[in-house]
């Protein structure tokens, strides 16, 4: 059993360093779809980690990307939600509420533990709704959220609904699925359904920049659209050195865009319970 692990090793390293140093991308990458799942998952974990992965040129990647068997990348990214569990991370958001594309993203820092969930959210200065803030903690009040969440209400904070008309006022979503892994979790479920319709490739696949950030782009679409699907089609932006989607492109059965999201800075770290407590001095509930 150990000589086998070791040439499964052996096998993985030789075809991630012929990956990285070779410029016939297509035979490297067939390399890699030889493998099984559990090894592409594995090797694509282990190029990620290392900063290999981020050094290949757009043709490498692409050609990677195209081989791998279609269980990877959700495999990939399940695997990497551990990973998640307590982070702050930044984010520019816009959402088609009631028809309309807002001119400017919501620009908000965010803050989120898993086990309960918690989660603590602020717009920042340079976006659309600059100043508000919410706070949720399903341990203690599963049904509602706290905050100052403008129009109206100004900067006085109150209790609402999850699920209520001020709290789905500037998005679509709940407060739950606020968060990295949201995102992936719908894409892993949608990926059921995509299969059952028969699309288990992407239609796409490139490397482009988005807000600065170079991602490989994954262009899922479906003949029915929505609303059997949540889009008619979606681009997922993968971050090449951690397991989760950076970018996130949504487009309705007409082709029009209706939810954009871009994460930027995401910083693994522990909370204590001040972090979601409405009592924070550094808070302006």
């Amino acid at each position: 059993m150990l000589r086998a692990r070791c040439r499964w090793f052996l096998y993985l390293v030789f075809a991630f360093a012929s990956l990285g140093a070779r410029a016939d991308a297509p035979e490297d990458a067939a390399r890699i779809g030889s493998l099984g799942v559990e090894q592409q998952v594995q090797w694509l974990a282990q190029s990620a980690e290392s900063g290999a992965l981020a050094k290949l040129d757009d043709a490498q990647l692409v050609a990677l990307f195209s081989a791998l068997d279609a269980r990877t990348l959700p495999r990939y990214l399940q695997d990497g939600l551990r990973d998640f569990q307590s982070c702050e991370f930044t984010m520019r958001r816009r959402e088609r509420i009631r028809g309309k594309w807002p001119k400017r993203a919501d620009h908000m820092l965010v803050r989120v533990t898993r086990e309960p969930l918690r989660i603590y959210a602020k717009w920042l200065p340079d976006g659309a709704h600059a100043g508000q803030e919410i706070i949720y903690d399903d341990s203690k009040r599963p049904n509602e959220l706290y905050g100052h969440l403008g129009g109206f209400l100004g900067v006085v904070p109150m209790w609402t609904s999850v699920n209520g008309a001020l709290a789905r006022s500037q998005s679509n979503h709940s407060i739950r699925e606020l968060g990295i892994d949201a995102i992936t979790r719908r894409f892993i479920d949608e990926g059921h359904k995509f299969a059952e319709a028969g699309v288990t490739k992407p239609s796409n696949i490139e490397v482009k920049i988005v807000d600065g950030l170079r991602v490989v782009a994954f262009t899922y679409e479906t003949p029915e659209g929505q609303p059997e699907f949540y889009a008619k089609k979606e681009v997922l932006g993968l971050d090449l050195e951690r397991p989760l989607f950076r970018t996130l492109e949504s487009y309705d059965n007409d082709g029009n865009i209706f939810e954009s999201v871009v994460f930027e800075r995401i910083e693994i770290k522990p909370f204590d319970d001040l972090t979601f407590d409405p009592k924070n001095p550094d808070y302006r509930f």
